[in-house]
């Protein structure tokens, strides 16, 4: 298996035994497509400010599953007005640029790197990383960007520029992975914004024994596209 194969070239400790309180796995190591994918498939990824490079796996762990997705009144209504087009895949480095503009939530500032920059437009490059953006009058407002493998996807950043641009953006893109036959949307850590959506937290454990079953099944690797319009939501 192609993620056997990384992982045994790319080893990282097991994410079991990361510092309780921080969730801190490893630390140094470098950005290579190889390794990040290695570190995606143990449940890792890295988030730092200012080198060495960090490595965690957060217990416990927050995941979207889609069938618990909440879309609140409001959010409907934008969404059947189609105030913004949304489209996948065409404009990534434009979307991860911007959301290292803006601070993450709870955070100090942002924690994307030019580096990291740099690590995950070339992911994209070899169709792991994508990015779903909306537009407003062909200006880009909102985004988010993650990694797929397997039937896994992993949520890294969003940005918005003009009101429920990204929330607009991260429902459509929820609707086609759950149309996809995806199993999550990992959201690493808790935030209320991404718990009014329904995402919820679960032991680590049961985390990464979804993960290994989703890394059974295959990548879509390639450039993204809607299958069709999930504005209507039921």
């Amino acid at each position: 298996m192609l993620f056997e194969r990384i992982k045994a070239a790319y080893p990282f400790p097991d994410p079991r035994g990361a510092d309780p309180a921080t969730g801190l796995v490893a630390i140094e190591g470098d950005l290579a497509p190889e390794r990040l994918l290695s570190a995606y498939a143990h449940g890792i990824f890295p988030w730092f400010n200012e080198k060495p490079i960090l490595w965690f796996s957060p217990d416990p762990r927050m995941l979207l599953r889609f069938e618990d997705l909440r879309v609140n009144r409001t959010l409907r209504k934008n969404l059947r007005r189609r105030r913004f087009e949304v489209r996948l895949d065409t404009a990534f480095s434009e979307v991860i640029r911007a959301c290292s503009e803006v601070p993450r939530p709870g955070q100090d500032g942002t924690w994307i790197t030019n580096e990291m920059v740099e690590a995950y437009e070339a992911l994209h490059e070899l169709g792991f990383a994508h990015s779903v953006e909306a537009f407003r009058k062909g200006v880009l407002v909102g985004g988010m960007y993650g990694v797929s493998l397997g039937s896994a996807f992993f949520g890294e950043s969003m940005f918005s520029r003009a009101s429920d641009a990204s929330k607009v953006a991260f429902v459509h893109l929820v609707r086609q992975l759950e149309a996809w036959n995806f199993d999550f949307l990992d959201c690493q850590v808790h935030t209320e914004h991404l718990e009014r959506f329904g995402a919820k937290e679960v032991p680590r454990d049961e985390f990464l024994a979804l993960l290994d079953a989703s890394l059974q099944r295959e990548t879509r690797r390639g450039k993204w596209t809607f299958e069709r319009d999930f504005a209507e939501i039921d």
